[in-house]
């Protein structure tokens, strides 16, 4: 049974990016790394925009699926994660004045990353330990996320000191692979594997080091600069996130209120008032929803504007046609074209 989730609702797109890059590149169409998630190719060329974390998970997914149980994969998708895809977080950490100071910063803006294990740093006599909590994440996509997000956090300490982490040893939740080669080769070390926890070991002398691109007044910026961040994606969390989720899950045909409603196990009123406390309504989050989906549609080229109507909910053609006109600024025969 998996933890409820404690990585915010909203997160960059910068990941899903590169996952779909490393699932084309392992011979995947574009369209099977992003089937059901509700994105698209021109949703994931902008750099600024951000998707739920749901989405992410169902990419992952669709990976996992396609790409078969083949060890050690996530590490490789994990190895195109470099601190500068981490926006203000990884420049943050450049900044610091120690790797202590660097990782305190990390963790403490956790939510910032494409992370979806808790981690802790723990001080043990001569040893550090950094500890990957899997509970929130289905048990389906373990193996490879907890490939993916080790990867990624060595990628980090090894920019951080310019040179290899001084790992003692690394002990694993997941079973004993029949071919551990890659671990040895990514990690540097052969893990443990089938432990208790998911753990990281090296030697406590590290955290003391200074980093070579420390700088106190950059470092204070940057932190003020993740703190408005993470402030502005939780305001995109909570119960509009889920049904924002919700409605991009189930891109052939949209539901409406009373369906997302039973879905989450309230009435339509309580679901309502909800979104109200949130400052949110059930008509924004359908209409965020279905520019998205209107803007894949015509993407695809597959659908007349008709059958895209029909998709969308609306009764009419000429009523989808009305608001897309008010989303773009332009008619979506002419969006196609462009």
């Amino acid at each position: 049974m998996t933890a409820t989730p404690h990585w915010p609702a909203r997160r960059s797109a910068i990941s899903v990016q590169l996952l779909a890059q490393f699932g084309l590149d392992q011979g995947l169409s574009l369209d099977a790394c992003l089937a059901g998630t509700g994105l698209s190719w021109h949703l994931l060329a902008d750099p600024a925009c951000e998707i739920a974390a749901e989405q992410e998970l169902l990419l992952i997914g669709n990976l996992v699926r396609a790409l078969g149980e083949r060890p050690g994969i996530g590490l490789l998708a994990g190895k195109r994660y470099q601190l500068n895809t981490y926006g203000i977080w990884g420049f943050a950490l450049l900044s610091s004045p120690t790797y202590r100071d660097a990782a305190r910063l990390g963790l403490r803006y956790l939510d910032l990353t494409y992370a979806f294990h808790g981690m802790q740093l723990e001080e043990h006599d001569d040893e550090a330990h950094l500890l990957l909590d899997d509970r929130a994440i289905p048990l389906e996509l373990r193996r490879f996320i907890l490939e993916r997000d080790l990867a990624g956090m060595l990628n980090a300490q090894r920019e951080l000191i310019n040179a290899a982490p001084p790992i003692r040893r690394v002990d694993l939740c997941i079973p004993t692979p029949a071919d551990p080669s890659l671990y040895l080769s990514e990690i540097g070390v052969l893990p443990s594997f089938g432990q208790p926890c998911n753990r990281l070991v090296v030697d406590r002398q590290l955290l003391d080091r200074p980093l070579p691109g420390a700088n106190p007044r950059t470092v204070e910026l940057c932190e003020q600069q993740c703190q408005l961040l993470l402030d502005k994606r939780r305001q995109r969390s909570g119960l509009a996130a889920r049904i924002r989720s919700l409605l991009l899950s189930r891109p052939g045909r949209v539901p409406d209120m009373e369906e997302v409603a039973t879905s989450l196990h309230m009435s339509s009123r309580t679901l309502r008032r909800r979104l109200d406390d949130e400052g949110s309504s059930f008509r924004n989050l359908l209409e965020e929803v279905r520019q998205a989906l209107a803007e894949e549609l015509l993407a695809t080229g597959g659908l007349n504007l008709e059958e895209i109507a029909e998709r969308l909910g609306y009764g009419e053609v000429s009523n989808f046609i009305h608001a897309f006109k008010r989303w773009k600024g332009v008619p979506p025969r002419q969006y196609r074209r462009a």
